[in-house]
């Protein structure tokens, strides 16, 4: 997964990727002039983008409670301009030629008679519906919640075009379950992969995240993971996404898994 705004095609290129997901931060600008320097540089490339992601102005990954806080449209103070945005993400995409957008939503409430759940269904039913107009995909990332609460709101919001995309590092990084389990509850709902690693968080203290690795350096298992994608037939890209501050070492893991899956394909 690369960055608008943070990565070039000809850099992503370079590690051996030829297709992926475009992420679009928060203070992107989707206009004509980025919509036809992404059109000329993809095609001139031959790079496919499977994906828009969106990543909201304002997130803050820091722990748990701040996640809870901050990320997707949970927090109220932001939902209206998030969920514009993600429309307006939808449009970009459709100008790009890119079939799916995807986003974390926020730690979804367990009760599905809380007033911001209802809203955020409402909210996820309204964004499919405009996705489905370009005849786009929506995948709300894993991670935040268990699998099967993510599978009830799932089935809860009741739109074709909706589904997951799956990361298994969230799913320890956030310490809601075994990934592997997950990925073979959620599995017939995957519509792309995020491959990412990290080990569980620190013991003793429920507000803290895990730690993000290197693919393949972490607690996921990752041969396995491949494997089960591989064994009921998935055929879309294989995301390998990185996040680290040093640019310099995130492009190198980015490489590195790179290398690591096409030993195991």
């Amino acid at each position: 997964m690369f960055w608008a705004g943070r990565d070039s095609l000809s850099t992503i290129e370079s590690l051996g990727a030829r297709c992926g997901q475009l992420g679009i931060g928060g203070d992107y600008a989707m206009n004509a002039a980025s919509e036809q320097e992404w059109k000329q540089a993809l095609e001139a490339r031959q790079f496919a983008v499977s994906t828009l992601v969106a990543a909201y102005s304002g997130e803050d990954y820091a722990d748990i409670p701040t996640v809870q806080r901050t990320v997707g449209f949970i927090p109220p103070s932001t939902r209206a301009e998030r969920v514009q945005r993600t429309l307006e993400l939808s449009d970009f995409a459709a100008k790009l030629g890119v079939p799916g957008i995807a986003c974390h939503i926020g730690f979804v409430p367990e009760n599905t008679a809380d007033p911001d759940y209802i809203a955020v269904r409402g909210e996820v039913r309204r964004i499919c519906d405009h996705a489905a107009a370009h005849n786009q995909t929506f995948a709300l990332e894993t991670g935040q919640e268990p699998a099967a609460a993510l599978l009830e709101f799932l089935q809860d919001v009741e739109r074709p075009n909706l589904g997951i995309n799956f990361d298994p590092a969230n799913m320890i990084l956030y310490g809601t379950g075994d990934p592997i389990e997950a990925l073979r509850l959620l599995r017939p709902h995957v519509l792309s992969v995020h491959c990412k690693d990290g080990d569980w968080p620190p013991k003793g203290k429920p507000e803290a995240l895990g730690t993000e690795r290197p693919l393949g350096q972490g607690s996921v298992g990752i041969p396995q993971f491949v494997s089960i994608l591989r064994d009921t037939g998935f055929t879309g890209s294989l995301n390998v996404e990185r996040e680290v501050e040093d640019q310099d070492q995130r492009l190198r893991d980015i490489a590195g898994g790179l290398a690591l899956l096409r030993s195991l394909l």
